[in-house]
């Protein structure tokens, strides 16, 4: 993980970032590794759930509802933004 990863779930809705790392223990890991989170991989957080809980994600072209607890072990460089060309007189 580098000094500026954080939860998947610390990313604003709307966001996206780059997996950078998956802290889950072995008998998740496995599972999210078979949904496509992988190490480099581009994700965009959804949404929220009412309560938070779960949290929905797109990855790879498809929707996925995570727990909320999962979600906090998928580590992710966020997106910068780009500045527009137009403002370049």
């Amino acid at each position: 993980m580098t000094s500026t990863s954080l939860p998947l779930s610390a990313l604003p809705v709307g966001a996206v970032g780059t997996i950078t790392a998956l802290t889950a223990p072995p008998e998740h890991r496995r599972r999210l590794l078979e949904l496509g989170l992988i190490a480099g991989t581009p994700v965009e957080l959804v949404r929220f759930a009412l309560l938070g809980d779960p949290v929905e994600v797109k990855v790879r072209g498809s929707h996925l509802s995570l727990p909320r607890h999962e979600a906090e072990q998928i580590w992710v460089q966020p997106a910068r933004k780009e500045v527009s060309a137009a403002s370049d007189g």
